[in-house]
């Protein structure tokens, strides 16, 4: 007799909706989120939200999704992590990926989750983001760059045993266009590394910031923007710490079609801008990243861009601990899916205490995990120790390979 399959766990609000979805479908746990923005002009999900949700049908085999008409309710039923595996919507073993115009969140608001995702699948994943909303610089809504994907994100999965096959191209820069919307930027996401669960880890050394290292990018405009980001920056830095080095990436501004109302008109720039991304790293291995874009109605010159760049990442290396804020729900998601053995992180109290943290801790319980255990560093340090036990979820597809 089959077994009827488990009710919907139950939440409010699109806050950390992302987050709420990856869980769902790593755990296999049924999830309704009502109140989707239900007193707003335009209420209910909107087209990164959506545009979202087709990744993840994308990714996945059997998953159902049900929307009301008004958008203010899901229910999304989870299925299994297939990836880019033939015949499951991969073409030449790449999903081909495009956002809406209008999107008004960074590239990284996608390769996250994607991320997260891609070590329980069945076959590798390859991604292709591409369409008029991709934007691959970090915007004001709190995304970071691709850049601070690949080079303060990305690394940490080895610490799990993930390590091969990871690569993230950047083929078309972008920053916001007018309005903070879409950038017609292009990335590729290629993820070949599959587990069957994660390692157990002990962070618990944060070392000393022995280098640092940066990317300065400009979109459309002069390349003189990035020396001026450059300068500003190391004149923070050096003082310091000696061993600083800044790259410079230069791009024409990508072109959109012109409009349906005037087919033959001219085509149009978009994306255009400078920011600048840094990443610290420490002698054991711990990461520190900042990211810093121009705002889409102009008006800050580069100086000011590399100098707040540079004193966000120090603040953030002040903050203490072995996983800066931006890492934090990755480190602690893979944590509690791996074996079932305690793995043990050091965060700083500012890190742990912020309301991202609290709430995955919450809704981590509420999925079957386990219940953090919090102890002082004992450093004279404004540190603190999380102990995660894994929940051994794993990964399904290998089980049935």
């Amino acid at each position: 007799m089959a077994t009827a399959p488990p009710p919907p766990l139950r939440f409010t609000s699109q806050k950390v909706l992302t987050h709420r979805l990856v869980l769902s479908t790593l755990t296999g746990r049924p999830v309704h989120i009502s109140e989707i923005r239900p007193s707003s002009l335009s209420p209910g999900l909107v087209n990164h939200e959506i545009s979202f949700l087709r990744l993840l049908e994308a990714v996945t085999n059997g998953s159902i999704m049900q929307v009301s008409y008004t958008g203010t309710d899901l229910l999304y039923r989870p299925g299994l992590i297939t990836g880019s595996a033939a015949g499951m919507g991969a073409g030449s073993g790449v999903i081909r990926h495009e956002l809406p115009e209008g999107c008004i969140r960074g590239i990284s608001y996608f390769l996250l989750p994607l991320c997260l995702l891609a070590p329980f699948s069945k076959a590798p994943v390859n991604v292709l983001f591409t369409g008029p909303g991709v934007i691959t610089s970090a915007t004001s809504k709190g995304d970071i760059s691709v850049d601070s994907v690949r080079t303060a994100i990305l690394p940490l999965y080895e610490q799990f045993g993930i390590s091969s096959k990871l690569e993230l191209r950047i083929l078309r820069r972008s920053c916001p266009g007018p309005g903070g919307k879409s950038g017609a930027g292009e990335v590729q996401l290629m993820f070949g590394h599959q587990v069957r669960l994660p390692k157990t880890i002990h962070l618990l050394n944060p070392g000393r910031v022995k280098r640092i290292r940066g990317v300065a990018y400009c979109v459309g405009v002069s390349a003189s923007n990035n020396a001026r980001m450059i300068d500003c920056a190391r004149s923070v830095l050096n003082p310091f710490i000696g061993d600083t080095y800044i790259f410079s990436d230069t791009s024409s501004a990508p072109l959109l079609p012109p409009p349906d109302k005037a087919p033959n008109g001219p085509k149009r720039k978009i994306g255009i801008g400078f920011g600048l991304s840094l990443v610290a790293e420490s002698s054991t291995g711990s990461l520190y990243s900042a990211d810093i874009a121009s705002p889409p109605s102009g008006g800050q010159p580069p100086e000011d861009i590399g100098r707040r760049c540079a004193y966000q990442l120090l603040e953030a290396i002040s903050l203490g601990g072995c996983v800066s804020v931006e890492a934090v729900p990755t480190v602690l998601i893979l944590m509690a899916m791996g074996s079932e053995d305690v793995g043990r992180v050091s965060l700083g109290k500012g890190v742990f205490g912020s309301q991202e943290v609290i709430g995955l801790g919450r809704d981590l319980r509420r999925f079957g995990a386990s219940a953090w255990g919090i102890r002082d560093a004992g450093r004279q340090t404004e540190e603190i120790v999380v102990s995660v036990v894994g929940r051994g979820v794993g990964n399904v597809g290998r089980k049935i390979a």
